[in-house]
């Protein structure tokens, strides 16, 4: 529950960065070295991996809220689309403290949910998916391009994903700029 929660909440305040670039280039680095680090850490599973990068507070603290840690620390294997913090900071002012509370869990369930697939799918693999919908735990599917062929940068729904191949014990994380918001 904290990992998915921890999801939501990184994709919620990873967006904010995006306004700003100067911002968003400091944050991209920042983020792309506790990424390196992480990508050594493939014994912590997918869950631990969030709480050790230090980007996606915002994300753990949803999957919390969401009852959704357990499921994100059993086996899986899953794939994530993780919002940094900084896309949760982009979305509208008191969008993630309404999602946070009890009375709205489902909602944020559902999109927390969104943001995962069953299976560990590599960007090796996504690039294969390009133009394709791809199902999520939720039930509903999320859109994959990838822009300029299997070179290009690749989307998952509006979201940029940004940094690639996060292993963890129980799956992959790939990092998202955007909070994806079931359609």
């Amino acid at each position: 529950m904290r990992s998915t929660m921890l999801v939501a909440f990184s994709a919620l305040v990873g967006v904010s960065a995006l306004a700003n670039p100067a911002i968003s280039r400091v944050a991209s680095s920042r983020l792309t070295a506790r990424v390196s680090t992480m990508a050594t850490m493939s014994t912590k599973d997918i869950v631990d991996t969030a709480v050790g990068a230090g980007s996606f507070g915002t994300l753990v603290a949803a999957v919390g809220a969401a009852g959704l840690v357990d499921t994100l620390k059993s086996a899986g294997p899953f794939t994530v689309f993780a919002p940094t913090d900084a896309a949760f900071a982009a979305l509208p002012a008191g969008t993630v403290e309404n999602l946070l509370k009890p009375e709205n869990k489902d909602q944020l369930v559902a999109i927390l949910t969104y943001h995962v697939l069953s299976g560990k799918v590599m960007a090796e693999t996504a690039v294969t998916l390009g133009g394709k919908e791809v199902a999520t735990v939720n039930g509903k599917s999320l859109m994959i391009t990838v822009a300029g062929g299997a070179g290009g940068g690749v989307k998952v729904d509006a979201a940029n994903v940004v940094t690639t191949d996060i292993e963890c014990s129980n799956g992959v994380i790939h990092v998202i700029d955007a909070v994806i918001i079931p359609k």
